[in-house]
């Protein structure tokens, strides 16, 4: 059984993580009820060290202190993965999808973020791939046009991360693409636990500057639109809130991963 998905995506600007998060959670128990549809928030945030579910505790580098004087802030979530980083200049996709009938595969689910973060990233003439063993998406630095992957090791570095939860077959959290933040905060962490990889961004691949926030969380959407095969015509992307029958759902609905 096949189902025709309209998205709605809305950009939120550059917002605090916790703030967002608590938005995910009140969608997610929305979605679940059947009382909005499928959403999709695009954010970029403030310097946060965000720890998922395998997280530990020898891959966060920085002692509290230092992360106080940085003004990094550290929160613990229910995501799968490991620590990670989020910082301005790096696009934040958080899709609350109801993955029922047709699409209830956590793997294709992550393979589907996975070719979204792709397609924006060829927009831009770089190019891509996936990694077996290590979930996101990865570049090779010396060769930003011709993606070889692990056959040229040396040179490998994470571009996007990726870290969800599933629960009622309702999704939330989603993936980061690194467009062109300050690649120096992530010295304050094992990104994602993988100590033999590095990690880049679009700017330091590309030949001139890297898209916007705003455009890229555009190009996203479009991409994952396709990815998914949503109506097109009938999904909606818009700078700015949910609707506020949507920002003011009750909170403190508790989700598990499957």
């Amino acid at each position: 059984m096949t189902t025709t998905r309209r998205l709605a995506g809305y950009f939120l600007g550059r917002r605090e993580y916790r703030s967002v998060l608590s938005l995910q959670e009140r969608l997610h128990a929305a979605r679940a009820a059947g009382a909005v549809g499928d959403t999709v928030l695009f954010v970029e945030h403030p310097p946060v060290i965000t720890l998922g579910r395998g997280a530990h505790a020898e891959n966060l580098l920085a002692s509290a202190e230092r992360l106080s004087e940085l003004g990094v802030d550290v929160v613990q979530t229910g995501r799968g993965g490991d620590v990670t980083l989020h910082a301005p200049g790096q696009l934040v996709c958080y899709p609350i999808l109801d993955l029922s009938p047709d699409r209830k595969d956590v793997r294709r689910y992550v393979r589907d973020l996975t070719e979204v973060m792709r397609l924006v990233a060829a927009e831009h003439g770089v190019q891509t791939g996936r990694v077996e063993q290590h979930i996101g998406l990865w570049a090779n630095r010396q060769s930003p046009r011709a993606y070889l992957g692990p056959e040229s090791a040396s040179d490998l570095a994470k571009l996007g991360a990726i870290g969800v939860r599933i629960s009622r077959w309702v999704t939330l959290h989603g993936f980061a693409l690194n467009l062109s933040p300050d690649m120096r905060l992530f010295s304050l962490i094992v990104p994602c636990g993988i100590r033999e990889y590095g990690v880049a961004s679009l700017s330091e691949l590309m030949d001139g500057p890297a898209p916007s926030v705003a455009d890229a969380a555009a190009q996203a959407f479009a991409a994952l639109t396709r990815v998914l095969g949503a109506d097109v015509a009938a999904s909606t992307f818009t700078l700015g809130e949910p609707p506020a029958t949507i920002s003011t759902l009750p909170s403190g609905v508790p989700s598990e991963a499957p």
